[in-house]
């Protein structure tokens, strides 16, 4: 029943999109209640039409595709069809409940945060509406065009909302250029990676004729196709993905990002925008397990983002910017599980290996599991940053302190997230980044390449241990240590602290659910996996079969190995380390030497000099290419024009020396075209055989 009103789910938001665009100055505060409504239905409706697709058929049984709906035709290009529709599967439903769930809470806590805004605020909601429905349209989309209309919609709504302080900035001008700036370069970054997922797209459309998942997925035709063109495709919407999910080396523009409202940098980091990236690769798994060359890479980009993003934060003293880098640093960890197991998987299917299929399973399952985890604690942290900000009035974590007595809510839910994103035993993140490591840690034991996911699972290890300190001195620094924020103005509303306490219980919470059959609802042990139907066996593995290892299973495997206990003692040490050096103040990292600040921590402070590395980069480049669009325009194109006018007035000119004025020049003229006339006359009538 519900499961064919699923396309109300996304719907409903863009309505309340256009209501609060045209009427929301006329509604209480700028219509905020409108989206908050439309928000909360897509999340009824998402726990409704995820319930009926559990309890169906189409999750296991008769139907195990999924349930697509496709009723609505599109455009035709000769033998091309395509129809806009509805895909439904275990991915799709994980992904439109932490969006919408996760979306409303934003909403609610923005009617505090963005009270003062006066005007404004019918724009900003009405441009949040339109972002979550661009996440949920591309989670239910049935086809890879469909798709990429709500990801590019996504694009658009977080340039305008990056930028939403382009004009009057509370700060002045100086931070409205900023926001300009900022909302300028992550549009054109992620349109690089845009430009790359096009290309996969029409790769796609060459080698399978169509566009729509239950094509591209089916094994029969995966067998036909040519496996270099789906290497090549793969990698190519691969790229797209580091562009919107933020990986290396196109990861600088999400902190910059920070300059927009805290509520919109929270939506992109948890529950739209660069969680896109995350579910697009989980979606084309079908595809990018035919080649271990593809995961090993995408396992590669991961680990690395994760290391170096990690290295930043270390030593920022922005607390959106903190943030900012752990979710970098999350999304590589994301990446490195769905690589390592992709890549486990790849060589299963190609030497009928169950073992290694279903240790690639539990990669699919560690990395969506951290998505979902990812989104509940993220979105915490974000907002209780918001909190203080709103309270203070400085992003700079130096000009806080001591904030606990006066703040205790924040500062309660802000340490139960910080607890989850460092790992900290029984606390969401630590279920999820463990079976992360352990995939990782597996990974590297398979194949010729394996040693590659060896150096990215020691580099995972040394993440961990800095996610804690840079999380912890966070916390430390704000609300522990020196009182130095003497302006600020207490706790925050009601409509900003209530939402917290809600995430707070996720945040720490949610990773139970993989004890309790998550991985059976989103992956499987397939009972025909020496089949080697590689689409076969990823449809079923994709859909999931209710099959999973159970509580027992888990905790023995999480608590039986020794690598679980010497990643908990880092992540321990790290919180005390942070604790000496920011809550007691014994230490400045700075003062390594003895000319005040190292290179090293000049280096981390300077992004590894990334960013001037890429200001160089784009200067020469675009440069380069101005010159060249400069000769063909000036040279060329003018060149061309100019000549012909030239022609055509030299010849008005030559003509008009025959303007003698004198009848006889004229006749003869006349005479002249007459017998010309005649003679071509004569000539074609004996060309086509008349004489």
């Amino acid at each position: 029943m519900f499961l064919e009103y699923a396309w109300l789910i996304p719907l409903v938001p863009v309505l309340c999109f256009v209501i609060v665009g045209f009427f929301g100055k006329k509604m209480p505060e700028g219509g905020g209640p409108v989206v908050i409504f439309g928000a909360a239905f897509a999340f009824v409706m998402s726990v409704l039409v995820s319930y009926e697709f559990f309890t169906s058929g189409y999750y296991y049984g008769e139907h195990t595709q999924g349930f697509f709906m496709s009723d609505i035709a599109w455009f035709s290009i000769g033998d091309f069809h395509l129809r806009l529709g509805i895909y439904i599967d275990s991915l799709s439903c994980v992904m439109i409940l932490f969006a919408s769930f996760i979306s409303t809470l934003i909403f609610i806590y923005s009617i505090g945060y963005m009270h003062e805004e006066g005007k404004k605020k019918r724009r900003y909601y009405a441009e949040v509406s339109l972002f979550l429905t661009g996440m949920l349209g591309l989670a239910l989309s049935s086809n890879f065009l469909q798709m990429f209309v709500f990801w590019e919609i996504m694009g658009l709504c977080s340039y305008l909302l990056i930028g939403f302080w382009s004009f009057d900035h509370p700060n002045g001008d100086d931070a409205s250029d900023n926001a300009a700036s900022a909302a300028k370069k992550a549009f054109l970054v992620t349109r690089l990676g845009d430009v790359c997922l096009m290309g996969g797209l029409f790769v796609i459309l060459y080698s399978f004729g169509s566009l729509d998942y239950a094509t591209v997925f089916s094994a029969d035709l995966i067998a036909k196709v040519d496996p270099n063109m789906i290497m090549l495709g793969s990698l190519l919407i691969f790229g797209g993905v580091i562009g919107k999910s933020a990986q290396f080396p196109l990861l600088d523009w999400l902190p910059d990002a920070m300059a927009g409202p805290t509520t919109v940098s929270a939506l992109i980091h948890a529950a739209t925008m660069v969680k896109a990236g995350v579910f697009l690769v989980a979606r084309c798994f079908p595809l990018f397990t035919q080649n271990p060359e593809v995961m090993l890479f995408v396992g590669l980009i991961g680990g690395i983002t994760a290391f170096f993003a990690a290295t930043m934060a270390l030593n920022n003293m922005n607390i959106k910017k903190v943030l900012a880098y752990s979710t970098l640093s999350q999304l590589g960890y994301m990446f490195l599980a769905l690589g390592a197991g992709g890549y486990m998987m790849a060589l299963g299917m190609q030497t009928d290996n169950e073992a290694l299929i279903a240790a690639g399973a539990v990669g699919y399952v560690a990395g969506v599991l951290h998505m979902v985890n990812h989104a509940f604690f993220k979105a915490l942290l974000f907002l209780g940053s918001g909190s203080v900000i709103h309270s203070t009035g400085t992003e700079d974590m130096r000009e806080m302190g001591n904030l606990h007595r006066k703040m205790k809510i924040t500062s309660i839910t802000m340490l139960i997230g910080s607890l989850s994103i460092a790992g900290f035993p029984f606390f969401s993140g630590f279920w999820s980044k463990e079976i992360v490591l352990e995939t990782a840690m597996h990974a590297g034991n398979h194949g010729l390449d394996g040693w590659v996911f060896t150096i990215m699972w020691i580099l995972a290890i040394v993440t961990a241990f800095m996610t804690a300190f840079y999380m912890f001195r966070m916390w430390f620094m704000t609300f522990k240590g020196k009182k130095t924020a003497h302006h600020c103005h207490g706790e925050s509303p009601k409509s900003m602290t209530i939402p917290l306490i809600i995430l707070s219980v996720f945040a720490a919470l949610i990773g139970l659910i993989l004890l309790f059959g998550f991985d059976g609802y989103v992956s499987i042990m397939p009972h025909d996996v020496g089949n080697n139907a590689a689409g076969s066996t990823l449809w079923h593995f994709m859909v999931g079969s209710g099959e999973s290892k159970g509580l027992v299973e888990w905790l023995t495997e999480i608590f039986g190995s020794i690598y679980t206990y010497i990643t908990v003692a880092l992540v321990l040490i790290a919180i005390a380390v942070a604790y000496v050096m920011y809550a007691r103040g014994s230490f400045d990292p700075g003062k390594l030497n003895k000319n005040g600040k190292s290179r090293l921590y000049t280096a981390l402070t300077k992004r590894w000099y990334f960013p001037q590395l890429y200001d160089q980069i784009g200067w020469k480049l675009g440069y380069g290419v101005a010159k060249g669009v400069d000769f063909v325009d000036t040279q060329i194109v003018d060149g061309t024009v100019n000549a012909l006018a030239s022609s055509v007035v030299g010849g008005g000119e030559a003509a008009s020396k025959a303007q003698t004025g004198d009848v006889r020049d004229y006749s003869g003229i006349v005479l002249f075209g007459v017998v010309l006339l005649c003679v071509f006359i004569i000539a074609l009538f004996y060309y086509m055989g008349g004489v």
